[in-house]
């Protein structure tokens, strides 16, 4: 057997150092690289293989092939100028051709992909100065491969074919060898003749191979030695198998979306003082590992927020995980956060489930509307918190955990904590970091702004080309108060934009239909200013809020006839929420009382 000497021990140096042991094409006696800690030196170790930092001692007589894995031309050149007339120097490229074949016959994400990127790699026969030479250890790594491949000379005539393209196109070696390139085509032009006449790749090329005449794809590019045209390899892919990656690659990619951040600090809209000094906290919470505890109404972009901590910290990426504590009945909400065993509950799915903290480890999870948990789920998430641990519902086995809390409320705490509804202690750990995000009432001069950015996405939801919005419909946006803050804004402007005319190409102010006046006045039924005047003086900022919060949903009932659910839209609010408050303000089930 031949005895090499590896020089580079990268990533792709690591799976040669492997491949090499599993197939004994070669003895690798010495592996260097000047960083110790590099994937393929630790391998060595483990392998019993020598390592070191510098290769010019190992030029003896004892190796017969250098493969070179540093992929720097230098180094190429340095080695080529040393070696001995015996030994035989793999070209870097050809190395990470060869690991690249058995990296990406296990990898699915790139699986979808090969059939654009091999002829690419396949190009690096250029610098290998003679075919000859690695024919042994080429033959190897073709034949275990799972890509079809096949391998013509400089006249047309078939050289190599491996077993997976025996599979595929259901031709043995007796049909292809020392045969035409077309052999094997049913359908279509060779595309080996055609690189062989151009010296130039070809690649995604679709024809039918074989007798069962299989629809495929056909990358082919030229293997050049000396600048002369020595023959070209082809790699084959099922069609059907890609058409199938495809689908599997979507599902995944819809999967994905629910793990990962989309937004950054870039995406958050705003030049006021106000807006500034909380993204400016965030950006503080983000570089710690503290929890972040944002609070604000809704609408005012608090997800936004969670987004852009996660992807300015050290866990960008890791998963992140959204969950809505307001949208999940309680009943769900334990098991889906914390998991369960098997047999937990009547319906408990064969072998228990991981819950959205264990899905969550190492990345943070988002936690909105944090304040609806019940007492008993915010004792668990206490525990999650203190411990970094968690116990699935029906198991006893603590599981440890390490996830970043980022949660997220509208609510008032502190008057939860009074009324018993929230634990102190926990609402101490949520707070370790607190984010207020300022209503947009409170930031109007970015408001502007934000309709520029709004209107260029909502341009390219509804494939529009408005162009902006005019001066006297700005004016109207800048007068309302915007309970639903930039939510409610974002609504209004899409609104205006399905109304407009395909030739208009500004926002004006006939545009803006719907648009109430300030939530505060125009509803005769409850005369808040003078219901605002009695009685104050004893009275609290959190009970004067709770009751302005009440006499809002009032208006806005009455504006709905008694329809909670578009209550709770107009509010910017969940129902459940939206019931919540109903209850906490004792206003009955039947709503039209309060309007007779």
């Amino acid at each position: 057997m031949l005895t090499a000497l590896m020089i580079g021990a990268g990533k792709e140096g690591a799976f040669l150092l492997k491949l090499f042991a599993e197939t004994n094409v070669l003895n690798v006696k010495a592996v260097v690289d000047k960083n110790d800690e590099a994937p393929g030196m630790i391998l060595a170790r483990e392998k019993g293989i020598l390592t070191a930092q510098r290769w010019r001692s190992f030029l003896t007589e004892a190796i017969d092939v250098v493969i070179d894995c540093t992929g720097k031309e230098k180094v190429f050149q340095e080695i080529q100028k040393a070696l001995p007339e015996h030994m035989t120097l793999i070209p870097g490229k050809a190395a990470a051709f060869i690991a690249s074949i058995i990296r990406e016959r296990n990898d699915f994400r790139r699986a979808f992909a090969v059939y654009k990127e091999r002829c690419e790699m396949l190009n690096v026969h250029e610098e290998i100065s003679s075919l000859k030479e690695v024919q042994t250890m080429l033959r190897a790594i073709i034949h275990s491969s799972e890509e079809a491949i096949s391998v013509v000379d400089e006249h047309g005539k078939g050289i190599l074919i491996n077993p997976a393209y025996t599979r595929l196109t259901g031709l043995t070696e007796a049909e292809v060898i020392g045969k035409p390139a077309t052999a094997d085509i049913s359908e279509g032009e060779s595309m080996h003749l055609k690189v062989l006449k151009t010296k130039k790749p070809v690649r995604g090329v679709a024809m039918r191979v074989g007798p069962k005449k299989k629809e495929v794809f056909v990358n082919v590019a030229p293997v050049i030695v000396d600048g002369k045209i020595k023959g070209s390899v082809g790699v084959i892919h099922d069609r059907s198998e890609i058409e199938a990656l495809n689908r599997e690659l979507a599902k995944a990619k819809k999967i994905i979306r629910t793990l990962e951040a989309k937004y950054s600090f870039d995406d958050i809209i705003g030049e006021s003082e106000e807006m500034k000094r909380a993204v400016e906290q965030a950006r503080l919470s983000a570089a710690t590992p503290a929890t972040v505890l944002l609070r604000g109404e809704s609408g005012t972009g608090k997800e936004l927020f969670a987004h852009a901590i996660h992807n300015a910290s050290s866990r960008k990426y890791q998963n992140f995980i959204r969950v809505n504590c307001a949208a999940i009945s309680e009943t769900l909400l334990e098991s889906e956060l914390f998991g369960y065993e098997e047999g937990a509950f009547s319906g408990a799915k064969r072998g228990g489930k991981k819950g959205l903290f264990e899905e969550a480890n190492h990345g943070s999870i988002f936690l909105d509307e944090v304040g609806e948990l019940s007492v008993n789920t915010q004792a668990k998430l206490l525990r999650v918190l203190q411990e970094n641990e968690l116990t699935r519902v029906g198991g006893t086995k603590s599981i440890p955990i390490n996830v970043r809390v980022i949660a997220a409320t509208n609510v008032n705490l502190e008057e939860n904590i009074k009324k018993g509804k929230f634990r102190k202690d926990l609402y101490y750990r949520l707070s370790q970091m607190p984010v207020h995000i300022p209503p947009l009432r409170e930031r109007k001069s970015d408001i502007p702004l934000l309709c520029t950015r709004l209107i260029e996405r909502l341009n390219r939801e509804y494939g529009r080309n408005v162009e902006g919005i005019m001066p006297e419909a700005l004016n109207k946006l800048l007068e309302y108060d915007w309970p639903g803050n930039v939510r409610e804004l974002d609504n209004v402007l899409g609104r205006a934009i399905i109304f407009m005319n395909y030739h208009e190409t500004k926002i004006s102010e006939e545009h803006i239909r719907g648009l109430p006046g300030k939530p505060a006045t125009g509803m005769e039924s409850i005369n808040i200013s003078q219901q605002w005047s009695v009685n104050q003086k004893n009275k609290s900022l959190t009970s004067l809020l709770d009751q302005y919060e009440k006499e809002i949903i009032l208006q806005t009932l009455k504006r709905n006839n008694g329809n909670k659910t578009e209550t709770a839209k107009e509010l910017g609010l969940s129902v459940r929420n939206l019931y919540y408050k109903l209850k906490k303000h004792n206003i009955d089930n039947n709503i039209m009382q309060y309007f007779s």
